[in-house]
C-alpha cells in the first residue's frame, strides 16, 4: 500500500489565544504543553503527531506567541527600504538578522515564523472574544508574506461575548475565507471534521492524508461510543443483580449502609473507566454522591422475570402455578404459606431446575431475606452515567473546569416508570454481578449475561443518540 504524505502544520497566533489548547483537543491529550493566563507560556516549538494505523499522518507544531507583531512589521518595512521585493524575501532576511537570534528583539516571533516556513500550512488561532486590533491585522500581514496557506481558527466561540460574525467579516476583507469555528473547550461533533475539510480545500496534495484522518476519527468515535455503552452496561448489570443475603432480624440500617457503599464504589469504578477511555484526568469530574434512599427487601417474587425464571426452569408446568401461589402467600407476610408438602415439592422442583433460584427460596424459608437497590436508583444511575458520556464527548481536552452534570436532565426517568426488561431479568440473576463475588471467567462464559450485556449496550447507545438530538 502506498504511503500517504505526512502533513506538517504550524499552529500560530497571538499569545493566549488557545494554540496549545487546540493541540490538546486535536491530540486528545490533556497533558500536552502548558496552559496559563500569563503571556508567552509557550517559549519553544513543540511537536506532536496524529497517527492513523500507527503511522504519522499529521505533524502539529505549537509555536510561541507573536508578542510584538506591530514592531516586527515595522522592522520588515525598514528592511525593505522602499524596494519592491517579495514578502518571503523579507521574512528570510529578518530570520538571518540579529533581531531573530537568541536574545534578539524578536526571538519568539522568529521561532514561530521558522516553523511556518518549514510547514505546509499554518493554523492561525484567534480568541473570538477579543476585539479586532492592529496587532491582529499585522500578524495576518506577516503570515501572508510567508507564502503558506493560512486557515484562521476561531476559538472560544461558545462564549456569550464571542465576536464571531465580526471576525468573519474582517477575515474576508483580507481574503481569508476558509475560516473554521472550533472551540477547544466545548467541542461539537463536526467542528474537528470541518477543520480537516477546510485544510483539504487548500492542499490538494494532502487530500487523501486528511481523508484518512477524517475516516479514522469517525471510526474511533464509533468505537468510543460502543465501548462507553459496554462500560455502562457492565455497571448496570452489576448493580441490578447485586443482593445482600441476611437474617430477617438483622440491623437494617447497617445493611443499607453496606449496600450503599458497595454500589457507590462500583459507580466510581465505572466513572474512572470512562474518564480513562476518553483520556481525561480522574479528577476532571466532580461526581456527587449517588442518592440511595431505600433498598428493596425480600425476594422479588412478583417481578415478571422472577416468575418466568422460577416457572420455566422448574421441571413441570404445575410448579410455576405453585410458585405463583407462594408469591401471593408471601405477600401477606407468611400468614398462609399453604401445605408443607406442596412447599417442599415446589422447592424441590426448583432446586432440580435451577440451583440459584431454588436456593433463594430455600434461604427465604430458613429465615433469611434479600436486600438490593431499588428501581429508582437504577434509573438514576443509568441517566447520570449516560449524561456523563455525553459531557465527555462535548468536552475539549484543554478545558480546565470540572465536569458537572445537568441536574434537570437527571430528574428525568430513563425509560419511564419501569426498567427495561433486560434489567428486570438481571435483578433475578445474582450470579451476573461482580458485587456478589462472581468470577470474571464465569461472567465471560455465561451466555445469558453476555446476551443481556449486548441488549443493554444497544439500548444505551440509542440513549446516547436520542439525548444528543
Amino acid at each position: 500500500m502506498k504511503r500517504l504524505p505526512v502533513l506538517k502544520v504550524a499552529v500560530v497566533g497571538h499569545t493566549n489565544t488557545g494554540k496549545t489548547s487546540l493541540l490538546r483537543t486535536l491530540t486528545r491529550n490533556a497533558g500536552f504543553g502548558a496552559i496559563s493566563n500569563r503571556p508567552a507560556t509557550t517559549r519553544h516549538v513543540e511537536g506532536v503527531s496524529l497517527l492513523v494505523d500507527g503511522a504519522p499522518s499529521i505533524e502539529l507544531y505549537d509555536t510561541p506567541g507573536l508578542e510584538d507583531s506591530i514592531g516586527l512589521l515595522e522592522l520588515l518595512d525598514r528592511l525593505n527600504g522602499g524596494r519592491r521585493r517579495y514578502g518571503i524575501e523579507l521574512i528570510e532576511q529578518f530570520l538571518a538578522s540579529p533581531a531573530a537570534k537568541v536574545k534578539g528583539e524578536f526571538e519568539q516571533e522568529a521561532k514561530a515564523l521558522r516553523q511556518v516556513l518549514a510547514s505546509d500550512i499554518a493554523l492561525y488561532v484567534i480568541d473570538a472574544r477579543d476585539r479586532i486590533m492592529a496587532k491582529h491585522r499585522d500578524e495576518l500581514e506577516i503570515l501572508a508574506r510567508c507564502t503558506k496557506p493560512v486557515v484562521p481558527v476561531l476559538n472560544f466561540i461558545a462564549s456569550s461575548v464571542a465576536k464571531t460574525a465580526e471576525w468573519r467579516e474582517h477575515l474576508a476583507k483580507v481574503n481569508l475565507h476558509a475560516v473554521v469555528e472550533f472551540d477547544t473547550v466545548v467541542v461539537d461533533e463536526y467542528g474537528e471534521r470541518r477543520l480537516f475539510e477546510k485544510t483539504q480545500t487548500l492542499l490538494d496534495k494532502f487530500y487523501h492524508t486528511l481523508q484518512a484522518v477524517i475516516d479514522d476519527r469517525q471510526r474511533q468515535r464509533t468505537i468510543l461510543n460502543r465501548t462507553s455503552a459496554e462500560v455502562l452496561a457492565e455497571l448496570l448489570l452489576d448493580v441490578a443483580a447485586y443482593r445482600i443475603i441476611l437474617p430477617m432480624d438483622i440491623d437494617k440500617n447497617a445493611a443499607m449502609a453496606a449496600l450503599k457503599q458497595r454500589v457507590r464504589e462500583r459507580e466510581q469504578q465505572g466513572v474512572d473507566a470512562l474518564l480513562e477511555l476518553f483520556r481525561f484526568r480522574l479528577d476532571d469530574y466532580a461526581m456527587e454522591t449517588l442518592p440511595i434512599k431505600d433498598g428493596q427487601w425480600g425476594i422479588d417474587l412478583f417481578n415478571p422475570a422472577s416468575l418466568k425464571q422460577f416457572g420455566v426452569r422448574a421441571s413441570r408446568g404445575a410448579a410455576a402455578g405453585a410458585v405463583a401461589g407462594l408469591a401471593i402467600d408471601a405477600a401477606v407476610g407468611g400468614a398462609s404459606l399453604g401445605a408443607g408438602a406442596a412447599i417442599g415439592a415446589t422447592i424441590g422442583a426448583l432446586l432440580d431446575g435451577s440451583r440459584t433460584h431454588g436456593k433463594r427460596l430455600a434461604d427465604y424459608f430458613r429465615g433469611f431475606t434479600e436486600l438490593r437497590v431499588n428501581d429508582e436508583t437504577l434509573r438514576l444511575l443509568a441517566v447520570r452515567q449516560i449524561e456523563l458520556v455525553r459531557a465527555l464527548f462535548r468536552r475539549g481536552h484543554a478545558s480546565q473546569e470540572k465536569i458537572r452534570l445537568n441536574a434537570k436532565t437527571l430528574d428525568k426517568a430513563w425509560t419511564g416508570y419501569r426498567l427495561p426488561p433486560v434489567l428486570e431479568n438481571a435483578k433475578v440473576n445474582p450470579a451476573w454481578s461482580r458485587l456478589n463475588g462472581a468470577a470474571p471467567e464465569m461472567l465471560g462464559s455465561d451466555i445469558g449475561r453476555l446476551t443481556a450485556r449486548e441488549t443493554l449496550a444497544q439500548l444505551i447507545e440509542t440513549s446516547f443518540s436520542q439525548a444528543a438530538g
